[in-house]
């Protein structure tokens, strides 16, 4: 089963569009529990509710070889029917990327990965050799500092212009020869993900943003998703595994699971035949 085969079958069979961003911080979780503890704990508690998990591995990295070991038992952990996309950000010339696609993909054993294409199309190859991986190219982030670069103007050959993210897009679609590519659009920028949707109805989106970021549900799914519902994972990190600091912090984040799934699934067209 490929990513795509295993999203859509997840999607479909826990009716969610959520994704449980695992980013632990010993900060904000209860006192004397560890981060592979706290993690299966809220997997127990949403695993029917989520249609993916996303470890963010500057967390696990912060934490040295402790925080890499609950990293990997982390992964291992989560059920077999459900994508688990690692959240590294990954991209450099040719032969590091190749190391770190090896890393993510045979090390880590993940179903997904997202990636950074700065550095243009030989920094994304050595990812493509794992055609039933998911490939979430940096597009659209749902960070203020976006801004910066991904809305600038550029000059197209045809004399006209569009915006860096949108060439960043058309690239992707470019490369999706093994259609497991998809684009990372924050719900912060609903203007942009309706466009980016408009020229890419059937890419996977990786949708950060909603919850402790401000994103709407409704422009999420309007613009989100695809014409079916779907192709579209909702990130919910803080807004899901710290709603309780307390003892009670499992059944919290099934709680606020549960609400953003219901949340999402109210704007979701309803559809007999998938």
């Amino acid at each position: 089963m490929n990513f795509i085969e295993k999203l859509t079958a997840a999607t479909r069979k826990n009716n969610s569009l959520v994704c449980v961003g695992l980013d632990p911080d010993p900060k904000l979780m209860p006192e004397g529990l560890g981060v592979y503890e706290f993690n299966k704990a809220i997997i127990d508690a949403t695993a029917d509710i989520a249609c993916a998990y996303k470890p963010n591995f500057a967390f696990y990295e912060a934490l040295g070889d402790e925080g890499i070991a609950a990293l990997k038992a982390t992964i291992k952990y989560v059920p077999s029917g459900i994508p688990v996309i690692g959240d590294a950000k990954r991209g450099d010339i040719g032969n590091t990327s190749k190391a770190y696609a090896t890393a993510l993909f045979e090390v880590f054993k993940l179903d997904g990965a997202t990636i950074s294409p700065y550095l243009g199309f030989d920094g994304i190859e050595p990812f493509l050799q794992y055609k039933d991986k998911g490939l979430f190219i940096l597009c659209r982030t749902s960070n203020s500092g976006a801004v910066d670069f991904q809305s600038l103007k550029c000059k197209t050959p045809g004399g006209g212009t569009r915006c860096l993210y949108e060439i960043v897009a058309a690239k992707a679609g470019e490369w999706n020869k093994n259609g497991n590519i998809g684009l990372v659009v924050g719900a912060t920028y609903p203007e942009e993900l309706k466009i980016i949707r408009e020229q890419h109805p059937s890419l996977p989106f990786l949708i950060p943003g909603v919850g402790a970021q401000g994103g709407e549900i409704e422009t999420t799914v309007k613009y989100g998703t695809d014409k079916n519902g779907e192709r579209a994972v909702v990130n919910s990190s803080r807004g899901i595994i710290y709603a309780s600091r307390g003892k009670d912090f499992a059944p919290a984040a099934r709680k606020a699971a549960m609400t953003l799934r219901d949340q999402l699934n109210a704007f979701r067209p309803k559809l007999d035949n998938i």
